[in-house]
């Protein structure tokens, strides 16, 4: 069946009238490839307290209820307040479920094996569906034990996530590409590097089929390059893409955004529910987005290219079997007097920019937002953090016109917290830009941006 495509101009989409078990399995999002998962947890600080970020959306996300949320780590309890009090958002129960123990109970099938207290208790739970950041193959086996459903299949969880068959449809469909030449192992990136530098092509980056939030990606310079510069685990799925890339070094070419266009994907239609700007890093990792794009009133019929390309990528993705919240990242470029956008990647997730799009559309419908990854310094309390807020007139209620809402704080073994995702509304660009600034100008603490 083909689903129709529909823009969801005002507000958000109808989201699943279904219950959920949903297990925050992080380190699946790479599926079996444990070498980039763990590249992923060294690099990112707090990766175990991530997905906290879900307790916010969740029961928008599954309104059919009671649902439960799986957690790698105990969540920020001032926030779980602050959410259920001042924002008077309805939240699922939650149970500390590490990714070991993830493993452990999917495996427990045995019907002589002792029982497993957990495993029994979510058996009996009324919700009828299980889903996670990804559908890998625990998630299937702990689905079977518990007889429930996964909202998407394995096949189409991961072949949805996969760069190249998203590349070979996009040439099937005449869609915009970028220059890409085939790698099957480290060694053969060099003669990659050979063609895109005959094409003028200072710059290439090395792409995993599978990978997500600059993981599974290694920008290199073609002079000079290495084959172990290359890790061996970006070719885990199979080779890798090596395509030309664009920046302020390449003639003719001129980099002028990274949008975003975020989906959800029902049984029949995909929804195209926002658009916003990627906020990257000069390697192009994420560390936030911005909705709508500061530049797009200057590019006419930019919106429209961008969202009729995520019909089609969309339809493609639930075509692979994958149902659920997606986004459609693109790299929008001037080549002479002509500007065309390129779809980079599908990540067939609750994604960064998914909770910031949910809430601001919840709370703020026709609102500008931005979302930042705050690293602090030094550890915070979290109720200090929230009260620091309040007392600026930053913390955002309903009813108000302004603010910001923090809707994941990570923290440490300590219960200090270390980083947070905050989400700042407003009327526009400037409004938004201006609330974090504001917000920690008192603070007694240094802080920065960080990546997602």
């Amino acid at each position: 069946m083909t689903p129709r495509v529909h823009i969801a101009t005002e507000g958000l989409p109808p989201f699943w009238d279904r219950s959920v078990l949903f297990f925050c399995n992080l380190r699946s999002i790479f599926y079996e490839n444990d070498a980039e998962a763990a590249e992923l947890v060294r690099r990112i600080t707090g990766a175990q307290s991530y997905g906290g970020r879900v307790i916010s959306i969740l029961n928008t996300l599954f309104q059919g209820g009671p649902n439960k949320i799986l957690l790698e780590a105990p969540p920020e309890t001032n926030l779980l307040d602050y959410f259920s009090g001042d924002l008077k958002l309805s939240l699922p129960t939650f149970e500390v479920l590490d990714h070991r123990r993830y493993q452990e109970l999917s495996a427990k099938r045995d019907t002589r094996a002792p029982a497993d207290p957990m495993l029994a208790e979510l058996k009996e739970h009324p919700a009828a569906w299980v889903d996670g950041y990804v559908t890998d193959a625990v998630l299937v086996r702990l689905a079977a034990c518990l007889k429930k459903k996964t909202v998407s299949t394995l096949a189409g969880s991961k072949n949805g996530n996969n760069k190249y068959l998203l590349h070979l449809h996009q040439v099937e469909r005449k869609l915009p590409v970028f220059d890409t030449f085939m790698s099957a192992s480290p060694a053969e990136v060099p003669p990659c590097l050979e063609r895109l530098r005959a094409m003028g092509y200072k710059k290439a980056v090395i792409k995993a089929q599978v990978g997500a939030s600059g993981y599974g990606m290694v920008k290199a310079p073609i002079a000079g390059f290495q084959p172990s510069d290359a890790p061996e685990y970006l070719f885990f799925e199979g080779p890798c893409m090596v395509q030309g890339w664009i920046d302020e070094d390449c003639r003719g070419i001129e980099r002028l955004g990274s949008p975003s266009v975020q989906m959800f994907l029902n049984e029949d239609t995909v929804f195209l529910f926002d658009w916003t700007e990627q906020i990257l890093s000069d390697e192009s990792v994420h560390e936030g987005n911005q909705s709508p794009p500061s530049y797009a009133a200057e590019i006419p019929g930019l919106k429209e290219d961008l969202f009729r390309q995520a019909g089609i990528a969309g339809t493609w993705l639930h075509a692979q079997g994958y149902r659920g919240t997606a986004s459609t990242d693109f790299l929008v470029v001037r080549r002479k007097t002509k500007t065309e956008a390129i779809i980079c990647e599908i990540n067939a997730r609750v994604t960064g920019a998914t909770y910031p799009a949910v809430l601001a559309r919840r709370f703020l419908p026709g609102g500008t937002w931005h979302m930042r990854n705050i690293q602090f310094r030094s550890a915070l309390d979290g109720a200090q953090i929230l009260d620091h807020m309040s007392r600026a007139g930053e913390l955002f209620r309903p009813g108000a016109e302004k603010g910001i809402i923090p809707f994941n704080l990570n923290v440490g073994e300590d219960g200090k917290v270390t980083k947070g995702q905050f989400l700042c509304m407003g009327k526009d660009h400037a409004v938004c830009g201006g609330l974090l600034a504001r917000a920690w100008s008192e603070l007694p603490v240094e802080w920065g941006y960080d990546r997602d």
